[in-house]
């Protein structure tokens, strides 16, 4: 299917060519980051150690939507929803170890390629084939490398056959630890168009994605561009440059100082890529979306544990406190609550969407493509490989066009409700209203409009509103891959559950 949707692109993007001189296409930048917390962002209004002007700048020239929502508490399955605009648990994504994203989801890349548009990717991927892809693994043995004594490696054209370039994205400068997978070079110099490796970078790894965001810009801002900037940090291993540390003196866990210099980073990073758009007189013409792929994780109580540096220097201390903030929003990382899910989102169009805003319905990360695809124009229209597909392909999608909204032309909420469902745990959001049901049959029942919402389970006081909920997360849940909620207990997050929630209740002696 997907050869006979590339020759369709070919066709489109000459019809795009053709007609960009009539009605210049409006350019799309969407922003990721990696384990930033909800309070991590100095227009929250909620910290007072945060340093981003650029961001709160970009927040003030648009909207911020003060109930964004990722749809996983975890970095692969939220990317996964957030680039084909769907939940990604109908395509069997639910969790890292799904990876990789089948070839056979279309991204917005894919989709807008259809509408004449160049696609970059930068970053972070995390969608490709990995050691910790246990049933693809299972599938494809010969796809593996077993060497005794060493790491189970994935074979490399078996891995970049889910690349960025196997979704659609026609440059990338894809982040691997050490090395680039890319096919240009932060200077803008090109490279093999199928990608080749790097080893040379421009230092810091935030400053680094930023070269390569900027690179692309350099490339492309005469075309009708969609970059997605998917930044590492503030995700460990935490690592920032001395004059960026400087910035933030005083007494403070080491790790939120790290945390906070990776967060100035990437906000001098946004600042830059605002400066290039202006430079080339498309800032206006550019519709700019921020958001994070989860919540903080607190390991529980944020312990500043010691940041371990390797022989090279560079710092090891992957799977720690990344220094990030949740709160006022409940619970972490790989949890339902709040603090797993619910993170910064913003929205700014010059000109286009007013400025000033701060939105408080529910949305979504799914509702980015929804957005960016209507707006293209056409491109929800012949987004699908063949045309008598079309209107099954974009019906396909989950999320809402947020720009009527955004623009204060209805005043409804975009959704009716919102749904997840991760490991052991799902939940579903109407309203007010949240429920999350554990894989033990325990409901757990929030007034997200209460103070300290989540630490209130209301399930017995409403016992009617927990059954609504919860027929309707069982209806959503037989429509994924595999179907149905969560059953046989809880296991991965139980001691989340037991630190935040104490259930289970500990045994008596």
């Amino acid at each position: 299917m997907k050869p006979l949707l590339h020759f369709l692109c070919a066709l489109c993007v000459l019809d795009g060519k053709l007609l960009a001189a009539e009605s210049p296409k409006p350019n799309f930048i969407v922003i990721f980051t990696d384990d930033q917390g909800w309070a991590d962002l100095g227009s929250q209004g909620v910290r007072e150690d945060l340093k981003t002007p650029h961001l709160d700048a970009l927040a003030a020239s648009g909207v911020r939507c003060t109930a964004g929502y990722i749809t996983a508490p975890q970095c692969s399955p939220s990317r996964a929803g957030l680039l084909t605009g769907r939940y990604q648990q109908r395509f069997g994504l639910d969790a890292i170890s799904d990876t990789p994203m089948p070839v056979s989801e279309l991204t917005i890349a894919e989709r807008l390629k259809l509408a004449g548009y160049v696609s970059g990717m930068v970053g972070k991927w995390h969608l490709d084939a990995s050691p910790s892809s246990g049933d693809w693994i299972k599938r494809n043995p010969k796809s593996v490398v077993r060497t005794p004594g060493q790491p189970l490696r994935i074979r490399e054209p078996a891995r970049l056959a889910f690349s960025p370039a196997g979704q659609g994205f026609d440059e990338f400068y894809m982040n691997n630890r050490e090395r680039r997978w890319a096919n240009f070079r932060a200077d803008g110099t090109s490279l093999k168009p199928e990608g080749e490796w790097l080893t040379e970078t421009t230092g810091d790894r935030l400053d680094d994605e930023t070269a390569g965001a900027l690179a692309f810009l350099e490339r492309n801002h005469a075309k009708p561009f969609f970059l997605y900037l998917a930044y590492s940090g503030p995700h460990t291993p935490l690592e920032a440059t001395p004059e960026r540390l400087a910035r933030f003196p005083g007494e403070m866990p080491e790790r939120r100082r790290t945390a906070l210099a990776m967060l100035a980073t990437i906000d001098d990073g946004v600042g830059r890529i605002m400066k290039t758009l202006r430079k080339h007189g498309v800032e206006e013409n550019t519709l700019i979306v921020f958001t994070s792929d989860n919540g903080a994780p607190l390991k529980k109580t944020m312990p500043d544990s010691p940041l371990t540096t390797e022989p090279n220097g560079k710092q090891s201390d992957i799977g720690g406190w990344d220094g990030s903030m949740n709160a006022p929003q409940f619970g972490e990382k790989g949890m339902l609550t709040e603090g797993g899910i619910r993170v910064p989102f913003l929205w700014s169009w010059k000109g286009v969407i007013p400025a000033g805003q701060v939105f408080d319905h529910p949305v979504s990360s799914l509702d980015i493509a929804a957005t960016v695809l209507k707006v293209a124009g056409g491109s929800l229209r012949g987004s699908a490989a063949a045309p008598e597909d079309a209107a099954k392909a974009a019906a396909t999608l989950d999320g809402v066009n947020l720009l009527p909204h955004l623009k204060g032309e209805v005043a409804t909420p975009p959704h009716d409700a919102l749904y997840w469902r991760f490991w052991k745990q799902a939940a579903v959001r109407a309203g007010d209203w949240k429920l999350i049901h554990l894989g033990d049959g325990t409901d757990l029942l929030f007034d997200l409009s209460q103070t300290d919402s989540e630490t209130k389970n209301l399930a017995a006081q409403h016992p009617e509103k927990a059954a609504e909920l919860r027929a309707k997360l069982e209806t959503w849940t037989q429509q994924l891959r595999p179907p149905g909620i969560p059953k046989n207990g809880i296991q991965r997050e139980r001691h989340w559950y037991e630190h935040y929630f104490q259930h289970p209740a500990p045994s008596k002696p």
